[in-house]
């Protein structure tokens, strides 16, 4: 029996860095007043309806750092939108301003990476990929003027923010599903014929992967359409292989 992981699909939201400048355009930075924060996360254990929503509205930072880390310290796998590069880089320099130590080991799964690596997608953009897919798009913020009316404490503003925060979530799940038969081989525990990508054990043989000097089985799982094959390499001249 294949031992459930804790899947989470997460998205941050930051705030701008406050910073003085001459000028508007193409400038260096003199001096920065506050440096960029996380100010909302949102996530979703992955099949799971309820999505949980923390702020700075209702939060001091460190306490939503605290929150935060204590859903990567749960997980087994994380997925985001470009998230090795850019959320969980963000989450952890958050979690060492506030002297946390690192997580439990966790292993991520990058929905932009997926986009990029399969397909030719005109943009990779979340919003992008679920019009194009069919799977609805983001909330509409308006812009910048959201986030500043965050950081004035404008509650309007921040029940917004929330909204557009956990529609991010919900628009990963679908887009993550809807890439996953294509990915490469995802870290989810499986054994024998179960297929790598979402651990179902509903899968097909379908013919045999073969190179000059031996094949291997091959199988299509029938819940994400998946192809993958099996470990055991057979020699052609091996007169015992399974027909």
């Amino acid at each position: 029996m294949v031992e459930k992981q804790k899947v989470i699909l997460f998205d941050v939201e930051t705030s701008p860095i406050l910073s003085w400048v001459w000028e508007m355009w193409e400038t260096n930075v003199l001096s920065v007043e506050k440096n960029s924060e996380i100010i909302a996360f949102s996530y979703k254990e992955l099949g799971s309806n309820k999505i949980y929503s923390y702020s700075l509205q209702d939060l001091k930072p460190k306490e939503l750092a605290l929150q935060l880390h204590k859903v990567f310290d749960e997980a087994d796998i994380l997925i985001a939108h470009n998230g090795d590069n850019f959320d969980i880089k963000t989450a952890n320099s958050f979690f060492a301003k506030y002297n946390l130590t690192p997580p439990s080991p966790y292993k991520t799964i990058d929905t932009l990476k997926i986009a990029r690596n399969k397909f030719k997608f005109n943009s990779n953009k979340l919003n992008d990929l679920g019009e194009y897919l069919g799977l609805g798009s983001k909330v509409a913020t308006g812009g910048f003027k959201l986030w500043l009316g965050c950081i004035k404490g404008n509650n309007k503003s921040w029940g917004l923010m929330k909204k557009y925060n956990k529609q991010d979530v919900v628009l990963l799940e679908k887009v993550y599903l809807k890439l996953r038969p294509w990915a490469e081989r995802l870290p989810f525990n499986s054994y024998g014929l179960q297929c790598p990508t979402c651990g179902s054990d509903n899968i097909q043989l379908r013919g045999w992967n073969v190179n000059t000097v031996y094949k291997t089985r091959r199988f299509q799982c029938q819940d994400c359409g998946h192809f993958s094959h099996s470990n055991i390499k057979i020699r052609h001249n091996d007169k015992e292989y399974l027909r």
